[in-house]
């Protein structure tokens, strides 16, 4: 696995339209999201350590903030060809075992990744109600094996700023994870890895 680090999409993007099938076998798409106060989308897979480590309090912090108005939606755009781990079928016993209550989607061409420029995974890009992008980065500073406690405190500052209406604490840290497993062909030109994990 590669290290890699979030892009940081430019602030004030104007999140990009995406339809694509979950877990269930029903279509999702941004206009789904209408009228949430605010939308969590979260680049994400089954097998990379940074996803595993993060899980227990993504599953938390998404179902307290879907409770206020939040919308959440996961998207897997690995290569499920080269990676079975991730496949849709993967997916639906990975949500089950951590107990994700939000739409958990598979990008199969990874088109939507490559709009969003998404880089790595997890990947973590919040919109405000008007779906502009207001945040991405971390979900906080604790990675597998360096000791910091999982509390979700970057996203949920963030969140919290949105939901009060006040503006959202800098600086924005960067989300460090597994790089997207790119089809052949298909690696984006800002894919720019920044080490062995």
């Amino acid at each position: 696995m590669v290290r890699t680090a979030s892009t940081m999409l430019p602030l004030g993007t104007k999140a990009p339209a995406f339809s694509l099938t979950g877990i269930d076998g029903k279509t999702v798409s941004l206009d789904s999201f209408q009228g949430k106060k605010a939308l969590v989308v979260v680049f994400m897979c089954n097998h990379c350590p940074y996803v595993k480590h993060i899980a227990p309090e993504l599953a938390r912090l998404s179902s307290e903030y879907m409770a206020k108005g939040v919308g959440f939606v996961g998207i897997n755009s690995n290569d499920t060809e080269k990676y079975p781990d991730d496949s849709m079928e993967k997916m639906v016993e990975e949500a089950k075992a951590r107990g994700y209550s939000f739409p958990y989607l598979l990008d199969a061409d990874q088109s939507v990744a490559q709009a969003y420029r998404a880089a790595c995974t997890p990947d973590i890009f919040v919109f405000d109600a008007d779906q502009k992008l207001v945040y991405r980065g971390q979900l906080d500073d604790s990675r597998p094996k360096n000791d910091k406690p999982l509390s979700g405190s970057d996203l949920r500052a963030a969140l919290d700023a949105i939901l009060g209406g006040s503006s959202i604490p800098e600086p924005q840290k960067p989300s460090i994870g597994c790089n997207i497993k790119w089809k052949e062909g298909n690696e984006p030109e800002y894919f720019n890895p920044v080490g062995i994990a």
